[in-house]
């Protein structure tokens, strides 16, 4: 009997724990403290590393922005994560690769970016690999490929 109800309970312990909220937290963004010994105008992307670090993303184009990118979030048992907050620090260079602007951007800020999907198209419609393949093995004239 004893045995019964340990069972039991590990089975309630064990479905309760999955259910509980797990925290997750993505990359780095530097808080307004560090922020502030970035003057704008003097400092260089060398000096940026030493002050906050070199960031998670940086821009495509030649002396393009750096970004500093942070997300927390939650998941709760078989749910999809759900992204709590966000945020973005954005660090501008000018053309002597010395800072020209600092942003900092929320969840809030962000909007929904719809991609181009492209798809290839298959072969013939209808028709699987396995039944194109199948098809042409009853056309085959091996008196053709000794002909030439």
């Amino acid at each position: 009997m004893k045995q019964g109800v340990f069972a039991l309970f590990a089975v309630v312990a064990l479905a309760l724990s999955a259910c509980t909220p797990v925290q997750r937290y993505h990359g780095y963004a530097p808080d307004d403290l560090q922020l502030a010994e970035i003057e704008v105008g003097q400092d260089t992307r060398e000096t940026v590393v030493d002050k906050v670090g070199r960031p998670g993303v940086s821009g495509v184009m030649e002396g393009g922005a750096w970004y500093y990118v942070q997300s927390d979030w939650i998941e709760e048992g078989w749910r999809a994560p759900i992204e709590q907050r966000r945020e973005v620090v954005a660090i501008s260079f000018d053309s002597r690769d010395r800072v020209s602007n600092i942003e900092r951007f929320g969840l809030e800020d962000g909007q929904v970016v719809a991609l181009s999907r492209r798809v290839t198209e298959t072969g013939p419609r209808g028709q699987s690999v396995l039944r194109q393949l199948l098809g042409s093995l009853g056309q085959f004239n091996p008196a053709q490929m000794l002909a030439n």
